[in-house]
């Protein structure tokens, strides 16, 4: 990995814990829906996925799918996307990548309104030359789609320079969709065997361990 020249990060469990505001958010649109959550961390393992395929698992009617996500984004807009974490070493590791000449780009499920919202708040944007997402109409919210537009957005470098960083089998499918190498990385919301089964190109333990990674 230490040759690739173009690094493209997941948002939610990799670069911040988003785990108190994306189950608050969630938690809040069910009980919309007459559906109560007694424990917010069961709702951790819909991290990651989008909103509709996450809230169609959990029993949400077809018809009712976008007013779950309007009533998810009406907390998410104004208190949500502040309740997050960057996880401990975040800033150092890709201040290092920066300045080992490497390109960062996000890669997000997530609106990229919100996205670039919660970087900037976390004082993360800059580092970053562009931040992909989806968009507001659930537009582009599958994982290759947002690969493939950031990488768009980016000039179309050669596949072969790029790879993703991720924490969920999302990511590792839509890196693969489009010939990309993942690491999985093992402080999020995905599971050893999950990223393992995804076929992630190696795994990180820790943010100290993908630096190893990239040789920073």
């Amino acid at each position: 990995m230490h040759t690739k020249t173009v690094i493209l990060f997941d948002l939610d469990g990799t670069l911040t814990d988003p785990a108190r505001g994306i189950t608050g958010c969630i938690a809040f649109a069910l009980a919309h829906f007459g559906i109560a959550v007694p424990d917010l961390a069961a709702l951790n393992r819909f991290i990651g996925p989008p909103l509709a395929s996450a809230f169609r698992e959990m029993g949400i009617p077809e018809g009712d799918i976008t007013a779950a996500i309007a009533k998810y984004r009406e907390r998410f807009g104004s208190v949500g996307l502040y309740e997050n974490i960057p996880y401990p070493g975040t800033h150092e590791a890709l201040r290092a990548l920066r300045e080992a000449g490497k390109t960062l780009a996000v890669a997000t499920s997530k609106p990229w309104v919100y996205a670039q919202r919660i970087l900037e708040h976390f004082g993360l944007a800059e580092h970053f030359t562009f931040i992909g997402g989806s968009e507001l109409d659930n537009s582009r919210t599958d994982k290759a789609e947002v690969i493939a537009y950031t990488l768009k957005q980016l000039g179309n470098p050669g596949l072969d320079t790029v790879c993703m960083v991720g924490d969920r089998e999302h990511d590792v499918a839509g890196a693969a969709a489009l010939g990309i190498p993942c690491i999985g990385v093992l402080w999020g919301y995905g599971a050893r065997d999950e990223l393992e089964h995804a076929g992630a190109a190696t795994l990180a333990d820790n943010i100290a361990a993908l630096r190893q990674i990239f040789g920073v």
